[in-house]
């Protein structure tokens, strides 16, 4: 599933950077939403500002979507690991569709927010597993708080059509569906930051 969910976006991503129209077509522009363009909170998930956002996205997604595919397949199965992914897609944009629904010019687009909610899916189950962030290990836990700082900088100084603030609430979603799934991984995930477990 995630493999199809990343040839997918890859194939859309790349038709959008050639054909102009498909690329706004799909964008997240929160007044076009209001206005009955629904298909807007999932086509933004599928077009990518240019290809190392693509790769970024998608090399993410990668590792910490198979992770989880194999956590929540035998819980939800496949199609509820897809609504997974695409609720935490329309989620993460919610809050600037209701809070831009005024502003004609603000776009957005990536998929982002989906990524984030897998991510901090995993980082809920296990802590301190290494990530490898550019050849560097470090903790699951302590790239969350560096993700959160960086998406919160970023969405207040960083121009453009990325939308940081999805990564917070797609962040946000990973870890409240997990919770609903499994309430006990908060007391477990407390005990394993503690060194408990």
């Amino acid at each position: 599933m995630t493999l199809a969910i990343i040839i997918v976006t890859a194939l859309v991503s790349f038709a959008a950077w050639q054909n102009p129209r498909l690329l706004d077509a799909l964008m997240l522009r929160p007044s076009r939403v209001w206005r009955g363009e629904l298909w807007r909170l999932i086509g933004h998930g599928l077009i990518h500002a240019d290809p190392q956002h693509l790769m970024f996205n998608m090399i993410t997604l990668f590792f910490f979507g198979t992770v989880m595919e194999n956590i929540l397949f035998e819980r939800i199965g496949a199609v509820g690991f897809l609504l997974f992914y695409l609720s935490a897609l329309v989620l993460s944009a919610l809050p600037d569709v209701i809070g831009r629904r005024d502003d004609s010019s603000y776009a957005s687009l990536g998929a982002s927010g989906a990524v984030a909610a897998m991510l901090f899916a995993y980082i809920l189950i296990d802590p301190w597993a290494l990530l490898f962030v550019f050849f560097i290990p470090v903790p699951a836990v302590v790239f969350a708080m560096v993700y959160v700082g960086y998406s919160i900088w970023a969405q207040r100084h960083s121009p453009g059509n990325i939308n940081h603030g999805a990564h917070l609430w797609g962040a946000a979603w990973g870890v409240i569906f997990m919770l609903l799934l499994e309430p006990s991984l908060l007391p477990r995930f407390l005990s394993k930051i503690a060194g408990l477990e």
